[in-house]
């Protein structure tokens, strides 16, 4: 648990920047090459800059931050960006300060922030001949002054069909209190986990790096999902052989625990 941490008064802005970045990973498998071009075409739908966009409005409101700008991209041949830059606009009725629970669950582009930005980009790719598909998505929640991406952080793992998520989090520089005391971070944590909710925790298996002087933490985390129809794309397990089911389950776990891991495992004998 994160211990008590003081308000501090301070002379000035907040001159604290706390960045949340994510790299969250879709894995499926897609039989033929149809099927593998219609999922990139499903994901480009599905994650469209405009849709891109709608989720990041979610999060300037729920952070309670102002949008001031908004650019965003659909790619050719595929992959969308979006950046909002927004301002500290604290949301009536909420408490930026109160960081120690966790931020919602979702209910159902590059955009601007005074000193302060989010923004997303997207990667769909597929195996040339292996079956394997893996969307990326990039997400970064950069603030300044009292509010904190970390409220943002249940509703973006729910929000994209996340099977492996990385997050890192680290609050850079200094601010400064009314007796001239610098201070390099104002809130409690011990790990991103802290900011989780109970559900998100049982649903993933996760691992913490954290470097507690630097201020950086960082988290993987590997959905401990099991049904193998939630990874295939164009068909069910009703149209698999028991060899194939097997073949497929072991192509998903392998590109699943190297995303994890970061590294290649090596070819079975």
């Amino acid at each position: 648990m994160n211990k008590p941490f003081n308000k501090i008064k301070l002379h000035g802005f907040n001159n604290l920047t706390k960045s949340l970045s994510f790299s969250i990973y879709d894995i499926c498998y897609a039989k033929t090459e149809q099927q593998r071009k219609e999922y990139i075409e499903y994901i480009d739908e599905q994650y469209s800059a405009e849709r891109l966009t709608d989720i990041l409005k979610e999060v300037v409101d729920i952070i309670g931050a102002n949008v001031l700008n908004i650019a965003r991209q659909d790619y050719d041949p595929q992959g969308a960006s979006v950046t909002i830059l927004v301002s500290e606009e604290p949301v009536e009725g909420t408490m930026p300060h109160s960081q120690e629970t966790p931020g919602p669950l979702p209910d159902s582009v590059v955009a601007h922030l005074d000193k302060s930005h989010i923004c997303v980009h997207t990667y769909p790719e597929a195996h040339p001949h292996d079956g394997i598909c893996t969307f990326r998505a990039d997400i970064e929640v950069s603030t300044c002054g009292i509010i904190s991406p970390l409220k943002a952080l249940n509703f973006l793992i729910h929000s994209l069909e996340s099977d492996v998520v990385t997050i890192d989090y680290r609050v850079r520089g200094f601010t400064r209190d009314v007796n001239g005391v610098k201070h390099y971070i104002d809130h409690p944590i011990h790990s991103i986990q802290n900011f989780m909710t109970e559900d998100t925790k049982d649903a993933y298996q996760m691992v913490d790096v954290n470097v507690y002087q630097e201020n950086l933490f960082h988290t993987k985390m590997m959905l401990k999902e099991t049904d193998l129809n939630t990874y295939l794309f164009g068909i069910t397990t009703d149209e698999l052989t028991d060899e194939e089911e097997e073949e497929i389950r072991n192509k998903l776990n392998r590109e699943i625990q190297e995303v994890f891991y970061g590294r290649n495992l090596p070819d079975p004998e």
